[in-house]
């Protein structure tokens, strides 16, 4: 597997899912990809979650459920353990102050279909296929699917998907709102770091204001008074200086030197 996290310019990439393994999850990757975003340098504007391969993830390794706990440990508790891990990642994700990019090509099933509704953002290839997985092997969702899908699709629809183990593919789930572009298998990885880049480049704390205040799950009131807050954050601060520059000086704003 390469490696887990790297830099390109202000973007971070993290990969999760080894392609030597058809693309199952990598549960040390994950540890290392979860430290690096609670240890974020401050200079990553964006975050590009990636697969290798033909595949983003395809879940963990069944195997990993037969052998857990062989060594005499309770297997409740050994598959506890990794799903900890795994809800450490997509607490991360969802915490760490800048937007999440996901790179989707091939199948995203099981955990993989749990990170990409975790990501901000997510361009699909063409040949995507999202699956919860779960059911098909006897097992109840992990990775947050229970919460993110219901809100993203509606409680109603997401019952159908989790229950029947319904495989979405990329124009399905882009009309679903699952996904935020479909591209050619080819042109995933491109435009996925191109999209990131541009984020990276933009008003990251204005960003990080806004991700928050989407990812909020309080009522009218509490919303209104937290964007109260933010956009007064944001107009006082070097970003929304400049940005109120440039659109009265008729320029291109520049939020990073």
């Amino acid at each position: 597997m390469t490696a887990a996290v790297t830099r390109t310019g202000r973007v971070l990439r993290c990969v999760v899912s080894d392609a030597a393994r058809h693309g199952t999850l990598d549960f040390d990757a994950v540890c290392a990809v979860t430290a690096a975003l609670r240890a974020l340098e401050p200079d990553v504007g964006a975050v590009l979650l990636a697969g290798e391969g033909a595949h983003f993830c395809t879940g963990a390794d069944v195997g990993i459920f037969a052998t857990a706990g062989a060594d005499g440990a309770d297997i409740r508790s050994s598959v506890r353990e990794l799903a900890g891990e795994l809800h450490d990642l997509v607490r991360a994700l969802v915490e760490v102050p800048v937007p999440v990019v996901a790179a989707v090509r091939g199948w995203a099933a099981g955990a993989g279909m749990s990170l990409v509704l975790a990501a901000d953002i997510a361009v699909a290839g063409a040949s995507m296929g999202l699956r919860p997985a779960y059911s098909a092997i006897g097992l109840s969702p992990d990775g947050g699917l229970t919460w993110t899908l219901p809100r993203a699709v509606g409680a109603a629809r997401a019952r159908h998907i989790l229950l029947t183990d319904r495989v979405l593919l990329a124009e399905e789930a882009l009309a679903m709102g699952l996904v935020a572009t479909v591209v050619p298998d080819d042109q995933v990885d491109t435009e996925a770091l191109g999209l990131a880049q541009r984020l990276a480049d933009g008003p990251t704390r204005a960003l990080s204001r806004t991700k928050r205040l989407v990812r909020a799950d309080g009522d009218l009131d509490a919303q209104l008074d937290a964007e109260a807050d933010a956009i007064a954050e944001s107009v006082t601060d070097a970003e929304g200086r400049e940005g109120v520059a440039a659109f009265r000086e008729r320029r291109a704003p520049r939020f990073v030197e």
